[in-house]
């Protein structure tokens, strides 16, 4: 009940509020000598991206040798199954990031969910939408030449690599990213790197209708300076292009690369490249818990800002199990803005790649989460949370045309064609559907799901 003044008005003060702030959670680098294959570690060889990448985690037996007793044996042998049998990504961990798990907990840590699947993790009833696809946005069949794709009028995408510093079970490039799995034969690029770069920048030079590149992978991490370095130069010789951004997970879980002297003046030759240009250069990572931000994280952003990168911005996926609660969005998003100066930018629902339904949220439950998060926030850093619709693109979860709840289906319309479309007089009239993950519909949307035919 509220007090009342002396001048009959209600007293105004902090109200009790769902989610508390200020944040409790110390931010500090947690200690890695807690882990017994790095206990003999010095500050400067943990600091280094050398030594970071040597003592990568690749597989299950240096994972065993890593962690020694912190490594549960049925939790090992759940992961060893999911290898065999579900996952679309190898294994590749860097220490930085297997630093920011619990590692009281591992079963339950949010961070080894996504980067260490185990078979237990996942389900059994449905480990499959029928609907689900090895490239489940078909970035592929829109590529203008290999590698460049063009989704959106006045945007591309940039694929330079098919690696990164670490591999995402969820990873919605597990078509051509990574090594092959025994589930997945990967996708392999069939022109070389520099060749294909020139093509790129050329069909970029005869299009002036685009002005946006993202430079992604797999990841810029794992390119080395040397190459991207002039690649970004050259587009921004080309008039038309007004912006880009850098993609790399590698940011968070691997920042020590982007501490490097040599990394630091390439990336400083760009800014000022960029500003001279009036071109706005971004980074953008990827970042799904509180718990992967260290000052390691915010001494790399703050590098990037002082010289002169417009913005560093986080793009992460809605993940059931690790982020799908407004408490783990909120307590990411605060730490982003409070402590690493990274600004929330988009969530992502988890695309609809094969085995990832134990992963997958419903458009419902999103639209809710979308609902949960706002208001604590300034406007300009509360993130949107959207659905990657195939042959559509990002749209905001609220502005689905409409919504067969008993079934999981939602539909949605677009503005413009992408490049697969240029003579379809029809791709603005249609809708375009998208699938909810099964487990998550009634009983009967379950049962008709079970009458239907698996997409060829």
């Amino acid at each position: 009940m509220s007090t009342t003044s002396t001048r009959g008005k209600p007293d105004a003060g902090p109200a009790q509020q769902p989610f508390t702030y200020p944040l409790r959670k110390e931010f500090v680098e947690p200690d890695w000598r807690r882990i017994p294959g790095y206990k003999d570690v010095t500050e400067a060889e943990w600091e280094s991206s050398v030594w970071q990448r040597k003592h990568t985690v690749k597989n299950l037996r240096e994972l065993r040798a890593t962690l020694g007793a912190l490594l549960p044996d049925d939790l090992a042998v759940s992961m060893e199954l999911d290898q065999k049998e579900r996952a679309t990504m190898s294994i590749l961990v860097p220490p930085q990031m297997l630093n920011t798990m619990n590692l009281e907990d591992l079963w339950n840590d949010p961070v080894r969910k996504y980067m260490l699947p185990a078979l237990a993790d996942r389900r059994t009833d449905w480990a499959n939408h029928p609907r689900a696809s090895r490239d489940s946005l078909h970035e592929a069949d829109m590529w203008v030449v290999e590698g460049l794709t063009h989704r959106y009028p006045t945007k591309v995408l940039a694929e330079m690599l098919p690696t990164c510093p670490q591999y995402c079970g969820h990873c919605t490039r597990m078509d051509l990213v990574g090594n092959d799995v025994p589930q997945v034969s990967k996708h392999k690029f069939a022109t070389g790197q520099k060749e294909r770069y020139e093509q790129m920048l050329d069909y970029l030079r005869r299009t002036p209708t685009v002005r946006d590149v993202v430079v992604s992978g797999g990841d810029i991490a794992n390119l080395p300076i040397q190459a991207l370095e002039p690649f970004v130069s050259a587009l921004m010789d080309i008039p038309n292009i007004r912006d880009i951004r850098l993609a790399s997970k590698g940011l968070m879980a691997l920042p020590q690369h982007f501490l490097q002297d040599s990394v630091l003046a390439g990336l400083d030759r760009l800014a000022k490249k960029a500003v001279d240009r009036g071109v706005d250069l971004a980074l953008h990572t990827h970042v799904n818990h509180a718990q992967q931000l260290t000052p390691l994280v915010g001494k790399a952003v703050r590098k990037l800002l002082d010289m002169g990168f417009r913005d560093v911005r986080n793009q992460g996926v809605l993940l059931r199990g690790v982020n799908d609660s407004p408490k783990a969005l909120l307590d990411l998003c605060f730490t982003l803005l409070d402590h690493a100066k990274i600004l929330p930018y988009y969530f992502y629902m988890c695309d609809m790649i094969p085995n990832s339904e134990h992963w997958r949220l419903s458009v419902a439950q999103a639209q809710k989460l979308q609902h949960d998060i706002m208001g604590y926030m300034p406007g300009f850093a509360t993130p949107r949370i959207v659905c990657d619709v195939p042959f559509v693109g990002k749209r905001w979860i609220h502005q689905v045309s409409e919504y067969d709840r008993e079934r999981g289906i939602s539909y949605w319309t677009k503005n413009y064609r992408t490049s697969v479309e240029a003579n379809d007089a029809d791709a603005l009239e249609r809708k375009y559907e998208y699938f909810d993950p099964i487990d998550t519909l009634p009983e009967s949307g379950q049962a008709w799901w079970r009458d239907q035919p698996k997409a060829a």
